[in-house]
């Protein structure tokens, strides 16, 4: 049973000040499942002097600590993934098997980052002075205030979380008002696993309010975000002005490469399957397909042939691959950017509209030969959309992968080590796969360049974001 969702603020689930809530809306149907408490400004109030205490607190416990609490609450999120899966799926429309999956990796991130937290090393520096030693030392920056999307509700949050507490920090979330219950169900388990009071806080309401009251305070040092570049841009901006640590992974626009020599069936399958994954809305979804004109046609083919078997539906449903867009407002935009590509001259190989009249479902949609003025050539569609078009050379490929301000993730396809080499050493991205689909995991990093944002949320490198310097130097007399 779907239960309302409330704010977690020192230690403590509560209602919002003022009693305001925001309902929740399952996609598949249109019906509202529940609600979610509004924050206040003397709720974020009441977070952030809980976040200044529970940062006090934290800061003293070992890394060791740290880890086994964090452990303790990947195992729990680990027992309860059957029903989470269900409350996401419920919220967000995804298949109940891609839910699960989510949770479950997502306690898999909760442990890696509870090692790496182990190994924040700091470093002795030869010293030029006699009876001197120099030291770095590593410490956690303070107090983070994150905002997360609604796409992936708990793989959103996770890695900031787990990366904040792992290094000593506590911890705001700002989480998504359209899938409140599965990272309220996240926070949960490390309040369960053992986590003091205060060293994590949960909170939702005007997104707008919230990041423009959280980022300036002063209690606040560091700054995480994932959503649009342009939001991201303003935040980054707004953490500028106040001196704050800010990570910001925003859009995509993700090209793949397709060349003469590549295994076009195994393109084509996972392709296709990766685009479909979440309804297409996934920030390193697979978007411009740029295919070498020998293999061309019998990619589309292939493509069509993969997409046409989805069966969409109900996430809840028995055997779904596909659900429902997360809001009626993706829904609007798929419609609008299709219709102007075919307004362009795009051919429409298949879907192309919505599916019935209730719920925000939209077909698994391929565009062919799309002109370069269409909105969808520039436009990250964030859906279920493919835009195949056919190129000569490998200098035409490359450079359409990088003609956009995006870099966030590429793909490419092809035999031949050299193109390989050449793809890996131009394409302008922070991930690129080839002749596979390999992102996001725990181990490796995860972030874009140019528009896509900067920093990283996987790899070791994540935990660097949440840790100061500090170098001592001493003599000993």
């Amino acid at each position: 049973m779907y239960q309302d969702v409330q704010l977690y603020i020192d230690g403590a689930w509560r209602a919002g000040s003022a009693g305001r809530t925001i309902p929740v809306v399952n996609p598949a149907n249109e019906m509202v499942l529940g609600t979610v408490a509004h924050a206040e400004q003397s709720d974020l109030d009441d977070a952030l002097a809980a976040a200044k205490r529970g940062f006090d607190t934290w800061k003293q416990m070992s890394a060791f600590e740290r880890a086994g609490i964090m452990r303790r609450a990947a195992q729990l999120l680990r027992e309860r993934a059957a029903d989470i899966a269900r409350w996401m799926t419920l919220e967000q429309g995804k298949p109940l098997a891609e839910a699960k999956g989510e949770a479950m990796s997502a306690a898999d991130i909760i442990d890696w980052f509870a090692d790496e937290g182990r190994r924040a090393y700091g470093k002795l520096i030869p010293s030029r002075i006699p009876g001197s030693y120099q030291m770095v030392l590593k410490e956690p920056v303070g107090p983070v205030a994150a905002f997360s999307p609604w796409n992936f509700p708990i793989n959103q949050v996770v890695r900031k979380l787990s990366a904040a507490i792992a290094a000593g920090c506590s911890i705001i979330v700002k989480a998504p008002e359209e899938t409140p219950a599965a990272p309220a169900a996240l926070v949960r388990a490390f309040a369960d696993a053992g986590v003091p009071a205060g060293v994590i806080n949960l909170v939702f309401g005007d997104p707008a309010e919230i990041s423009e009251y959280l980022i300036p305070h002063p209690v606040i040092r560091k700054v995480s975000f994932t959503g649009s570049t342009a939001v991201g841009k303003h935040l980054a901006s707004l953490a500028g002005q106040h001196m704050k640590r800010a990570t910001m992974e925003l859009g995509g626009h993700g090209p793949v490469l397709v060349f003469d020599d590549a295994d076009v069936d195994t393109a084509a399958t996972q392709l296709a399957n990766f685009k479909l994954r979440n309804a297409g809305q996934v920030c390193t979804s697979p978007t411009r397909f740029i295919v070498q004109r020998g293999v061309y046609e019998q990619f589309v083919a292939a493509v069509v042939a993969t997409m046409r078997k989805a069966r969409v539906g109900d996430g809840l449903a028995d055997g779904t691959t596909m659900g429902p867009l997360a809001n009626e407002r993706r829904l609007r935009a798929m419609q609008g950017l299709v219709d102007d590509a075919l307004s362009s001259g795009a051919g429409l190989k298949l879907g192309g509209e919505r599916i019935g009249d209730r719920g925000y479902f939209f077909a698994p949609t391929v565009l062919t030969d799309v002109a370069a003025s269409a909105r969808i050539m520039s436009d990250e569609p964030f859906g279920p959309v493919a835009v195949i078009n056919a190129y000569d050379t490998i200098d035409e490929m490359i450079a359409e992968a990088n003609r956009l301000p995006y870099g966030l993730c590429a793909f490419a396809y092809t035999r031949s080590a050299r193109t390989s080499h050449r793809v890996a050493a131009e394409v302008e991205t922070g991930m690129i796969t080839i002749n596979q689909i390999a992102i996001a995991f725990p181990e490796a990093p995860f972030g874009g360049v140019k528009d896509s944002g900067y920093g990283t949320e996987g790899g070791a490198e994540a935990l660097e974001a949440y840790l100061n310097l500090k170098y001592v130097s001493q003599l000993d007399i």
